[in-house]
Order: C-alpha cells, then sequence, then structure tokens
C-alpha cells in the first residue's frame, strides 16, 4: 500500500488509487501521516480536526474523534491486506506505524533527492540531474492539497514545500554542470513567476540569460525581482542577486559559474 501526500491525499492499494470523500477522516489521515510513528493524542487530535471550524465544534468531541477513527480504519480495510494497517490505539492517543508494507510518496521524494546530492558530490553530474528531475515528478500539487490543514499538517506541508523549493534549485544548478543554460530558462521564467520573491530563481534567471547571450533580459529579471522586493517587503536584493546583476553589467562571469567561457 501507498499514502500519497504531494498533492492530494490519496491511497494507493487494492482496486488502485482512492480518496476519501469526508473531511473530518481525511484530516485525521494527513494529521497521523504527518506525524508518523509519534503518538497524537486526543486533544491534539481534536485541535486538528476542527482548526478551520472551531466554533462549529461538537460538546463531545472525543467520541466523536473515536468515530472518525473508526471510519479511518474502514476506508484502509477497502484498500489494503491486514499487515498494510497500521493505525494503532494507545493509551494517550493513536500512531500510525511505519511497516515495510507501507510506502509513502514523500519518503520516495527525500530518498531521490538524497540519491541526487550524492552523485553531485562524487561528480556524476547527468545522475545528480535524473534523480532530482525523478524526485519532482512525485508532486501531484500542493503537499496535502484540498485538505484543511491544522496546525500538524500545515507545519508538514510548510516543510515539504520548502525541499520542494530546494529540489528545485539543486535540479537547475545540476542542468547548469551539464551546460543545460538554454534548456533551463524556460523552468526558470516559470519557476520565477510561480515564486516571484524567491531571490535563488531569479539569480539562476539571470545566469542562464546571460550565458545565452541575452544581457537585456537578464536586467530585466533584476529590475522586476528588485521592484517586488521592495514594494511588497521593503528590501534590497541580497548579495548573490545583486553580483550577478554587477556581472550582466560588466559582461564577466557570474560568480559560482561551472562553465568558464559565455556563449555570446
Amino acid at each position: 500500500m501507498r499514502y500519497e501526500i504531494l498533492g492530494p491525499v490519496r491511497v494507493v492499494g487494492v482496486g488502485g488509487a482512492r480518496a476519501l470523500a469526508a473531511a473530518k477522516p481525511e484530516i485525521l489521515l494527513a494529521a497521523l501521516l504527518a506525524r508518523r510513528d509519534q503518538v497524537l493524542t486526543v486533544d491534539q487530535l481534536v485541535a486538528e480536526l476542527w482548526a478551520a471550524d472551531d466554533p462549529a465544534r461538537p460538546r463531545q468531541v472525543r467520541p466523536t474523534v473515536h468515530v472518525y477513527v473508526s471510519r479511518l480504519r474502514s476506508f484502509l480495510r477497502a484498500s489494503a491486506p491486514a499487515r498494510s494497517r497500521s493505525i494503532v490505539t494507545t493509551a494517550g492517543g493513536y500512531v500510525l506505524r511505519s511497516t515495510p508494507e507501507v510506502a509513502l510518496d514523500a519518503d520516495e521524494f527525500h530518498h531521490l533527492v538524497e540519491q541526487g546530492r550524492e552523485a553531485s558530490r562524487a561528480g556524476r553530474r547527468r545522475e545528480g540531474a535524473e534523480r532530482y528531475a525523478a524526485a519532482l515528478k512525485l508532486w501531484r500539487g500542493a503537499p496535502y492539497e484540498r485538505v484543511e490543514a491544522g496546525p500538524i499538517v500545515r507545519a508538514h506541508a510548510a516543510r515539504l514545500d520548502a525541499a520542494r523549493l530546494d529540489c528545485q534549485e539543486l535540479l537547475v544548478e545540476a542542468q547548469f554542470e551539464l551546460g543545460r543554460y538554454r534548456e533551463s530558462v524556460a523552468r526558470l521564467y516559470a519557476l520565477t513567476a510561480e515564486y516571484p520573491l524567491h531571490e535563488a530563481f531569479a539569480r539562476q534567471l539571470m545566469i542562464a540569460l546571460h550565458v545565452c547571450g541575452r544581457r537585456a533580459d537578464a536586467l530585466v529579471v533584476y529590475r522586476d525581482s528588485r521592484a517586488r522586493l521592495r514594494e511588497l517587503l521593503g528590501l534590497e536584493p541580497g548579495e548573490p542577486l545583486r553580483e550577478a546583476h554587477r556581472a550582466v553589467l560588466a559582461g564577466t562571469e557570474p560568480p559560482g559559474l561551472r562553465t568558464h567561457s559565455l556563449a555570446h
């Protein structure tokens, strides 16, 4: 059986991929997945389940939590053999245990990223790029997409988002090491549009454009990025972005460029 959280939450098992139709059991599953192998108390689950609609919280919440656990277990029984169902009742609450029969797409993502790092450190540049690209292909949307998330799930989603951004940067750097600047331009334009305040993508886009002989376009990227930072955050660009700007103006290699000649 496989749990998937890199997008809408779903369970892949007997009969294919299935999603929970009811919101509360879905929140419950998301919280248990976010804190696998850790006991979540009933009070923690109450805070998670009714985070978005506290006024509608029923008076007798503890029995209601047990009902949602029962519904979730029924859902999982239809999706997996008994050895794969791993929600355990403890004296303090509930825990979703990791078992050899259960996989999680986020674990696979982290494993592929680490493989990419190891390959890159060892000089296996193509393999590194392939591992990063494979990791990003696992994403089907935002983490826990459409879940009415409480504090536990929101915190885990934020960590996953940060790891995804890091992987995007690593993939671009790996592509640069392979000399694939031109091929990176379209990806970086899309990333800067999706994350307009993320300076690393603006810097990478400026470098790719500069290497491809598009200095004017690189300067436009800097101008637009600086304007957004000043307007929305009241900040000036950081030193890495400013260094790339100076290199474009001077027509020299940007700091950290792996290729020692500019393509004009």
